[in-house]
């Protein structure tokens, strides 16, 4: 199989050519490149050249059965071409023959077309005339190996390079590739789908430690009337710092040593799922009013977590399958098998969350909690607001998918994955305003007894023509009622029934 779990080199371990029309075929690999600058110089990584190299492990086997009828004397006997083009010249190899594609010239297709016999078909680009390249490994005699020679192919243009491992010969049939091949941009070994991420993932880092130390400071303020709910904001907030943070230095070890560490992306990956997974939860949680119009989430408790705990597993396989040992600016079929379980858990949150939302809502306005109420339709909106947007953005990336086959749009991919992240900051911003630690945080907390009592008062107070000094005879003769404890924990698998027949 064709392996990719190095950075930009492309690692090909007993990789078997394939047939696929009249030739034998590996993929080799497909990266966004852009052009050696014109200034470039020095050995550095960042030094403005960019190639595609053959390293002298590549090494290509034919099967020992294939050499019985040579002779050791003889010269070239099988022929193996490289073949590298720019997605926009993949028109310009191979040919069709009786309505089938063809990659190799036959004899038919030498004299009608004048291409060299048992090569492959290569036309050469309007636009440069030196590409497509081939570059040839003969095998001599009876050698069971073939090995390229230290070669750097310099890229001139910027483009979307795919590679090929093509040969004409069917007594090559069998034949297996080992070795690797380089990949290099002008500024380092990051492919150009994944460079503007590196800055990206550095000035989101930035962002979630500004919210971070402002959060820090109101929590410390107050660290007194904090509440459990701005507990999980606050996990939430640190989860988003650290996975940021390891994105941005995973992409700069990346991009300077042309390695990517396994270990490393698998603990950014899983942050990133634990994030998702949290983020989601806690929306939820609080759409349900956990900790404003009900002490426990009760009965919900063990639904609640079973969702999450599904999500995390459908999140963290669809980040290991992008991420882990990817290199190719192509994506692959795997994904698309991952993608639908996620899209349909976040379409069931979406829905739970709202419903939860409507009941809520109701629930205040019956109580007639102004603050809190006042509260919620601003959290309601905003999370209208962030899935209008989001339903927008999915309808233009499938549009964008669906006209962009070959990636020619690389360039600009990158928008696709920074946009859900910003919107996940943008979202926690909003989470974060509504629910900032002060003095009055507990004036949002649920409260058993006394909850819409102490508004009315407070309202009646600040109504009263006299100022409120005197407090009306019936509230005077009202008999005081112990409040009694309540239980906080979000995790409690206490009956939600009886929270209802107390209120």
């Amino acid at each position: 199989m064709l392996r990719a779990a190095e950075g930009s080199v492309h690692e090909y371990r007993n990789a078997q050519l394939s047939p696929k029309g009249n030739a034998y075929m590996l993929y080799g690999g497909s990266e966004g490149l852009y052009a050696t600058s014109a200034n470039a110089q020095g050995s550095g990584v960042a030094n403005g050249k960019s190639y595609i190299r053959f390293d002298s492990s590549l090494i290509f086997r034919r099967p020992a059965d294939s050499v019985k009828n040579l002779n050791p004397a003889d010269g070239n006997t099988g022929l193996v071409e490289a073949i590298i083009f720019e997605v926009a010249d993949m028109d310009k190899i191979g040919g069709r023959v009786h309505d089938q594609r063809a990659f190799c010239c036959s004899a038919d297709l030498s004299k009608e077309i004048g291409c060299p016999e048992n090569e492959v078909i290569k036309r050469s680009s309007q636009e440069d005339p030196d590409w497509p390249q081939a570059h040839r490994v003969y095998f001599k005699g009876t050698d069971l190996e073939a090995s390229f020679l230290f070669t750097d192919v310099n890229i001139t243009r910027t483009g979307m390079y795919t590679l090929y491992f093509i040969t004409c010969d069917s007594r090559l049939s069998g034949l297996v590739v080992s070795g690797k091949t380089v990949w290099k941009n002008p500024y380092g070994y990051l492919p150009g789908r994944m460079a503007p991420l590196m800055t990206f993932y550095g000035f989101l880092s930035l962002c979630y430690l500004i919210l971070g130390l402002l959060w820090l400071l109101q929590y410390l303020r107050f660290w007194k009337d904090i509440l459990q709910l701005q507990n999980c904001i606050t996990l939430v907030i640190a989860l988003g710092m650290v996975e940021m943070a390891m994105w941005y230095f995973e992409y700069v070890n990346f991009n300077r040593t042309g390695l990517r560490p396994m270990g490393i992306t698998i603990w950014a990956v899983t942050l990133g799922a634990v994030k998702k997974t949290v983020s989601r939860l806690l929306i939820l949680v609080v759409s349900m009013g956990y900790g404003v119009v009900r002490p426990t989430l009760g009965g919900l408790t063990s639904k609640v977590l079973l969702l999450g705990g599904t999500y995390f597993l459908a999140a963290e396989s669809l980040d290991v399958v992008e991420n882990v040992g990817t290199i190719n600016d192509l994506s692959g079929k795997a994904r698309l098998f991952l993608v639908l379980p996620v899209a349909i858990l976040d379409a069931f949150f979406i829905l739970w969350i709202f419903t939860s939302l409507s009941k809520t809502l109701e629930k205040l306005q019956a109580r007639k909690q102004v603050a809190k109420l006042d509260l919620y339709r601003k959290f309601t909106n905003a999370l209208a607001v962030a899935v209008v947007v989001a339903v927008v953005w999915i309808g233009y990336e499938l549009y964008f998918k669906a006209t962009d086959s070959y990636s020619e749009g690389w360039q600009n991919a990158w928008i696709i994955s920074a946009f859900w992240s910003i919107l996940t900051f943008l979202l926690l911003c909003v989470v974060c305003a509504l629910w900032t630690p002060s003095q009055n945080s507990t004036r949002y907390a649920y409260s058993e007894d006394v909850g819409e009592d102490f508004e009315d008062e407070a309202a009646i107070a600040l109504t009263a023509p006299n100022g409120g000094s005197k407090a009306a005879p019936d509230a005077e003769k009202a008999p005081v009622k112990e409040r009694k404890p309540v239980n906080t924990d979000v995790f409690s698998l206490d009956d939600d029934v009886e929270e209802d027949k107390r209120e």
